[in-house]
């Protein structure tokens, strides 16, 4: 794999453009389709192709930056799989990392890039629904090819030798927009649990259509999926959530039976529910805590939200941020509310997350009640305005500090302490022109002398 930026004219393969493709060769193999006559490829990647290639050993792009490359779309990482075995590689190149090399898997340090080599290889059978038991080295890019999940990922490119290999129509089905397996979809899901979810995924990602056959065989397969790793679905779950067809792709999930495995408050959730759920989540900005928050706010509590949040082993922060705004996102409860009220709000949800929790709202409303919408936007605008006046919030924001507090009441640590300031956070969020030195103190001696202390 090698990453590399949007552009690198450095590293750029020129050719002639043509009209089309040319005859189609053995194996599958065809001349350079015009859309990647133009192909920006970094120039350590393909250093690294002309290596192996003049050292005599069939060395192809693969995945998914032909795909994306075909799409006319700039691919992040450029993946280079190769006839060469993995020791043969090592000595082809200076600098070598073993990264992955017991299946075929070097990095070449080529012009300070990282580029991740493979040798073609073939498979025995999985046992647990991730891993093969076993890889074969091989010399025949068809065999590597035949192996990987769907059509559209299974193509190989020469960059500099003019040949496409496509031998399972990706290139048709990515004119045609279609997700579909290589072969047998029920053996290419069986082998790898995660893919049934990758196929969703794509689907939504790209804005393609899962083929009939590749849908229909998810949920036969569902028993391998449940073998996944909660990390993994996480990952293509996120990617999902922000994709511009969430809610096509969580309806998709639904249908095949796979959302019922990691969300199934989603799930199980009633049928309007689930699609108002799935509105307010795409009406969302594309981000994961927004989105989740939106998704999960009319189905589950903040404690229930917590809960998923740790099944899907997300990160602590995101699942305390979702949590947080789960419990406060039906801000249409406080249209209409005093200054103080709504000042006391924005000192439980934090300054922080304030554009967060609005986003969530305007969401929710937008699908569920868009009458209220007009009262909704002028509600925010009061929160954003108060906030802009900057407030004290917390306890920091006093103007008199644990020690000053203590010198004023004349005691010492003890819990009398975060009672008083507990007392001036509030005298202050009600009227924050009280947060001043002497005001504060003079409010201390009153509050301590109706305590009796």
């Amino acid at each position: 794999m090698c990453n590399a930026p949007a552009r690198r004219a450095s590293g750029k393969a020129h050719f002639h453009r043509s009209g089309g493709f040319l005859n189609r060769g053995p194996l599958g193999q065809m001349t350079t389709p015009a859309s990647l006559l133009d192909a920006d490829v970094p120039r350590p990647v393909l250093d690294v192709i002309a290596r192996l290639r003049e050292l005599g050993h069939a060395a192809y792009l693969v995945g998914g930056c032909v795909r994306d490359t075909l799409r006319g779309f700039h691919p992040k990482d450029f993946d280079v799989a190769t006839s060469a075995l993995p020791e043969e590689v090592q000595r082809a190149f200076r600098k070598v990392i073993p990264t992955g090399i017991q299946h075929g898997t070097v990095t070449v340090l080529s012009g300070g890039t990282h580029v991740e080599v493979t040798t073609f290889r073939s498979e025995s059978e999985y046992h647990d629904g991730r891993r093969p038991s076993a890889v074969t080295f091989e010399q025949d890019i068809v065999k590597d090819l035949s192996r990987r999940d769907f059509t559209i990922n299974a193509m190989a490119w020469n960059p500099l030798g003019h040949e496409l290999v496509d031998p399972f129509g990706g290139q048709d089905d990515l004119k045609a927009r279609v997700v579909r397996c290589v072969g047998s979809a029920i053996e290419r899901f069986s082998e790898d649990g995660l893919r049934p979810l990758r196929a969703v995924r794509f689907a939504a990602v790209l804005d393609f259509t899962l083929d009939s056959g590749t849908q229909a065989a998810i949920p036969a397969t569902l028993p391998v999926f449940r073998k996944v790793a909660h990390e993994r679905v996480r990952e293509e779950f996120v990617k999902l959530l922000l994709s511009k067809r969430e809610a096509f792709g969580l309806e998709l999930l639904a249908v095949t039976g796979l959302l019922d495995v990691f969300l199934p408050e989603l799930a199980r959730a009633e049928a309007e529910a689930a699609r108002l759920a799935r509105a307010a989540a795409s009406a969302a900005p594309a981000d994961v805590e927004i989105r989740l928050a939106a998704l999960l706010a009319d189905l589950v509590d903040s404690q229930r939200a917590e809960e998923i949040g740790v099944r899907l082993k997300f990160p602590t922060k995101t699942i305390e941020r979702v949590r947080l705004l789960i419990t406060h996102a039906a801000l249409e409860r406080h249209v209409g509310e005093p200054d103080p009220a709504l000042r006391r709000l924005l000192s439980k949800v934090g300054l922080a997350h304030i554009e967060a929790l609005t986003a969530v709202a305007r969401a929710r409303i937008q699908v569920r009640e868009p009458a209220r919408l007009p009262e909704m936007e002028a509600l925010i605008g009061r929160l954003h305005a108060l906030a802009a006046a900057k407030p004290p919030l917390t306890s920091k924001d006093l103007a008199l500090n644990g020690g000053a507090i203590m010198a004023t009441l004349g005691v010492g640590p003890s819990p009398i302490v975060g009672d008083a300031t507990r007392f001036l956070l509030e005298q202050v969020l009600e009227e924050p022109s009280l947060n001043a030195a002497e005001k504060l103190k003079e409010l201390l001696r009153s509050w301590s002398r109706a305590r009796g202390s």
